[in-house]
């Protein structure tokens, strides 16, 4: 219990978890916070006189009890027992030897191995703010800065954007509420504003781990809030778990403007990696994309989705790459073989340098460069630069590689091992198919050592020989009862039964009298005590020893390992975007730096695999900054207005990903960001009504768009009463016009068509229908023109809304179509609850409204004057 208390006074703020014999325990208030968030038995244990508060967990299922405290955001200390077992009443030695957190875990158990566990470190001071992502598990480590007015809100954008795990802020930080308005409360970490670093101490953190005399050369010079945010970020890891940090071996500073930024609104809006229906990975972009056969390459394929490139002659290499894949069905056959065997080296590595890898993770890094041999040799007889340079870091002759990913600013190191010597020495020297525990013995194979060997063999005859002389002291002496034991005090013994003692022979030397025998020892027997006792547990030691110098050996070659890593995860994404090109019928694009975006039979990538291919109505589009910039899209409820405009979206944002596109054609002028503002919902926790966030959605495009950027919009306005929402819709669309973006807009407010009559970039699409006497067919085909029709009533029959409300429906908008004052007899008044429109006699402002001539009124300002007389009327003027 002292132990317990002594080491919870030294780490405060985290749940203290202790191993004690079978179980972790924990007590006092910890052990009531443990009981209550993993429902789990509240028992107590007495400690001097008073009782005090226990819970415990299994050992063996400790990771699924620690998943669970994670996930609600709590910190916890694992507190281990430390070399062998005491003899008598001695208590273990424990010793905290890691603090886990969501953004610091390494165990496969706790990670998603599909995507990234970002820690996110933020600093802000003087007007600067920095943002550092380490990912622990894989050893990626970037920074960026903002520095202009709006840095904090753009610094809190960059965080949501990261998606982390866990964010560290100091307290007091004035980023705090602005990152709070965007993540869950539970993923914040606050860091105490006491340990504040300044900028020389934040660079002298940096320097000193990476071991060198300037940052110039990880492009972190002059950025120094993003200094302090690094330096936070690994002074938080250090506290944790020190080991952790030795794979961190690079340090890559980037730009925000270098990929597509994709806001929140957007990334949900489009489904990229989620779906909104399900909530899941199932119906996303993502689901359908997602050909990968390595850990590694899923997370990278997430990656790319998240952030297209934007520079054409990049998204072009990626292109060159697929191609070449998608053309040679056999290579890429070969590659997606060896990569299939290949295990998540990167978290392989970072298990081994942070000390927690086992013998099964060794022998699983040791399988995975053998498949990457297998890999690089297939990969020599491509011709894609970028698939070129995969092979060159793929590494199988120790030469000089780099730590940065394929295509950034290269730091180049030399490793000591090649991969091939250093999966030799692993293979040699680990059993194929050894424990999870590295305490009990059976990690090495035979041969690699020959004292252990000797260990082994005196171990196992060791119990032979004893049984042996056992046998031959009974034969020899006729003493039938005769047996050979041990005990810690004195070893090896022969006990006689008191009846026999008269034929114990006088070379036997007695050591010890019980109740019914007498304890004698031999020279014989003590002189192979010497050499046999303790040899199990002198062989596990040595085991142990043996293994651990290996997970030193992994260790110390993490930046070759982990350039071999991403190498791997680069072609297993290019493979399985080729894969999918193949058997989707998707089709490279032309990518370059103009205006331009054309899109010849369309499809929307998720839908058609969902229905299946050849049975998705593809649709044109054309997009450019002169005569077909804004599209007005019309049309029914159901007809695929919302698709069409998302799979335009997806399509480019596919393309300058690197991935082939669901067309027949297609030409995408580089967009620098895509915007949507799709759908309805509100967000009740943060106090925002639905019309509130579509606003707030409407406000950032209109405020951050530019004319490179490509604007998705549906039915915008329709969360407020009509006219509002029609002005509004009216002057969003005039907006888009003058800042010259490309721009889909889908409405069912009918009256937006005007605006193409007065302005030439703005143009009319409808989605057409074909109407029969008994029902309406949506035909989902985009065609010129708009459309003065909604089909609603048709919607309402078809989702099962009661006949009778149907029908009286009908009768309604026939009325408000003729222009009459009153409908066909309403139910009785004293059945309702209210008057209705059409309790009213005919007004004079209404007869007055027909003489009213439109055609020398814009339509907003006839807009306008019937919002006023409709005013009056109500008010009875």
């Amino acid at each position: 219990m002292r132990q317990y208390f002594e080491a919870r006074d030294e780490h405060p703020g985290v749940l203290l978890l202790m191993r004690v014999g079978d179980f972790y325990e924990a007590y006092g208030d910890d052990a009531v916070a443990v009981a209550e968030l993993l429902n789990i038995t509240l028992t107590g244990r007495d400690d001097s006189g008073q009782r005090v508060a226990m819970a415990g967990v299994p050992h063996h299922a400790v990771e699924r009890y620690l998943a669970r405290l994670l996930k609600l955001g709590r910190r916890v200390a694992l507190m281990e027992q430390q070399g062998e077992q005491p003899t008598g009443k001695g208590l273990f030695t424990r010793k905290v030897t890691r603090v886990l957190s969501r953004g610091t875990v390494l165990e496969d158990g706790l990670l998603e191995s599909d995507a990234a566990n970002r820690l996110v470190a933020v600093a802000s001071r003087d007007g600067l703010v920095g943002v550092a992502a380490l990912d622990v598990s894989t050893g990626e480590f970037l920074t960026t800065q903002f520095d202009r007015s709006d840095a904090l809100k753009r610094g809190a954008a960059e965080v949501a954007r990261l998606d982390p795990s866990e964010v560290l802020i100091e307290e007091g930080d004035c980023i705090h509420s602005a990152v709070l308005d965007l993540l869950d409360a539970r993923r914040i970490t606050p860091m105490p504003a006491s340990g504040s670093l300044s900028d020389a101490a934040a660079t002298s953190v940096l320097l000193e781990h990476f071991g060198t005399l300037s940052l110039r050369g990880y492009g972190c010079d002059g950025l120094p809030a993003a200094a302090r945010a690094c330096a936070l970020a690994l002074t938080y890891v250090k506290g944790s778990c020190a080991s952790a940090l030795k794979h961190i071996v690079s340090l890559g500073a980037y730009s925000v403007g270098s990929t597509m930024q994709l806001d929140a609104a957007t990334r949900r809006n489009l489904e990229i990696t989620q779906s909104l229906s399900e909530g899941g990975r199932q119906g996303s972009l993502l689901s359908v994309l997602d050909r990968t056969v390595t850990p590694m390459g899923a997370r990278m394929l997430r990656g790319w989705l998240l952030e297209p490139l934007l520079e054409a002659d990049l998204i072009r290499e990626r292109h060159d790459a697929v191609a070449e894949l998608a053309g040679d069905p056999m290579i890429l056959e070969e590659l997606r073989s060896s990569l299939r065997g290949v295990q998540d080296i990167e978290r392989l590595v970072s298990r081994a340098s942070a000390g927690v890898a086992n013998a099964r993770d060794l022998g699983a890094l040791a399988s995975s460069l053998f498949r990457t041999e297998a890999l690089r040799s297939s990969l020599v007889r491509t011709q894609s630069p970028i698939l070129a340079r995969c092979a060159e870091r793929l590494n199988g002759d120790g030469t000089e590689i780099s730590l940065r990913s394929i295509g950034d600013e290269e730091t180049l190191v030399h490793p000591s091992e090649t991969q091939a010597e250093l999966r030799a020495r692993l293979t040699g020297a680990l059993q194929d198919n050894p424990p999870v525990s590295l305490r009990d013995g059976g990690l090495i194979r035979a041969g690699h050592s020959e004292e252990l060997d000797e260990l082994r063999r005196l171990a196992a005859g060791g119990r032979g020989w004893i049984a042996a002389f056992e046998a031959t002291a009974r034969a020899s002496l006729n003493i039938p009862s005769l047996k050979v034991g041990f005990n810690s005090v004195f070893g090896y013994y022969i006990e006689v039964t008191r009846t026999h003692l008269d034929k114990v022979p006088a070379e036997y030397i007695r050591k010890q009298t019980t109740a019914n025998a007498e304890r004698y020892i031999t020279q014989e027997l003590k002189e192979y005590e010497t050499r046999v006792t303790g040899a199990d547990e002198r062989a596990a030691d040595l085991e142990h020893h043996l293994f651990c110098a290996l997970r030193e050996r992994v260790a110390a070659a993490a930046p070759q390992l982990l350039a071999t890593a991403r190498a791997a995860a680069t072609v297993d994404v290019l493979a399985g975007l080729a894969a999918v090109a193949t058997s989707n019928r998707y089709v490279r694009p032309v990518v370059d730096d103009g205006l331009t975006l054309q899109i010849r039979a369309g499809r929307h990538p998720v839908v058609e695999a969902l229905r299946g291919v050849g049975r998705f109505v593809p649709n044109d589009c054309l997009l450019d900054s002169d005569l077909y910039q804004v599209h007005i899209l019309t049309g029914p409820n159901m007809s695929g207005k919302s698709t069409a405009l998302r799979q335009v979206a997806l399509i480019a944002l596919m393309a300058q990903s690197g991935s082939f596109v669901p067309a027949d054609a297609a030409h995408i002028g580089v967009v620098d960001r895509i915007f949507t503002r799709v759908g309805a919902h509100d967000e009740l926790a943060s106090g925002q009504s639905t019309f509130m966030v579509e606003m707030n959605e409407t406000a950032n495009i209109l405020n951050n768009a530019t004319e490179r950027s490509l604007v998705i919009l549906d039915e915008v306005g329709r969360g407020t009463s009509t006219f509002d929402g029609l002005a509004i819709a009216w002057a969003v669309v005039e907006r888009l016009v003058a800042l010259g973006c490309k721009s889909l807009f889908a409405t069912h407010y009918h009256q937006l068509n005007e605006i193409a009559a007065s302005c030439a970039s703005v143009k009319n699409f409808r989605v057409a229908v074909r109407e029969t006497e008994s029902e309406v067919i949506w035909l989902h085909r985009v065609v010129a023109g708009g459309t003065d029709k909604s089909y609603g009533l048709q919607v309402a029959r078809m989702a099962g809304v009661p006949q009778p409300v149907v029908a009286r429906a009908k009768a309604i908008l026939e009325n408000l179509e003729r222009g009459s004052g009153r409908a066909r007899p309403s139910p009785p008044a004293e059945k309702r609850l209210q008057l209705t429109l059409f309790d009213l006699e005919p007004h004079p402002v209404v007869e007055a409204l027909r003489q009213v001539d439109v055609s020398v009124m814009t339509p907003v300002e006839a807009l306008i004057r019937l919002e006023e007389l409709v005013r009056l009327a109500g008010s009875g003027q």
